[in-house]
């Protein structure tokens, strides 16, 4: 099993009762935020929608904008400095918010489509 290097680190996306997926945060994209988020975890929220490609949970930390993008692949994370949200990409999208990006889901992300808002959103480190 490949174990995380100095410029990923490996975690879990939970969403409480329906599924678990594989994500990484890459220290590469965003080296501040990545450090900063890294330090904070486990992390846990109620989901948010915006739109209909974007998850998100918002977080108490703060940090703000590093290496801003406002293009983003289905599978992507970012970090929404303005409120402290954590987003996950389920769709290409070219968002009207300037974010930080942060990582990578590495398994299938479909299952995010499915995300009501309210369910719970964990995210925390891989220690299998």
């Amino acid at each position: 099993m490949e174990q995380d290097s100095v410029s990923k680190i490996k975690l879990i996306l939970e969403l409480r009762g329906k599924a678990k997926l594989n994500c990484e945060l890459k220290r590469h994209l965003s080296p501040r935020t990545v450090g900063i988020i890294s330090r904070c975890l486990p992390l846990e929220g109620n989901a948010h929608l915006l739109g209909n490609s974007i998850a998100y949970f918002e977080t108490s930390i703060e940090s703000g904008i590093d290496r801003p993008r406002k293009e983003f692949k289905k599978g992507d994370i970012a970090f929404l400095p303005a409120n402290g949200s954590i987003c996950f990409f389920f769709e290409n999208t070219f968002s009207t918010k300037t974010m930080t990006p942060i990582g990578k889901i590495t398994s299938d992300s479909t299952v995010l489509q499915n995300i009501k808002p309210g369910d719970v959103i964990l995210l925390y480190t891989d220690i299998g």
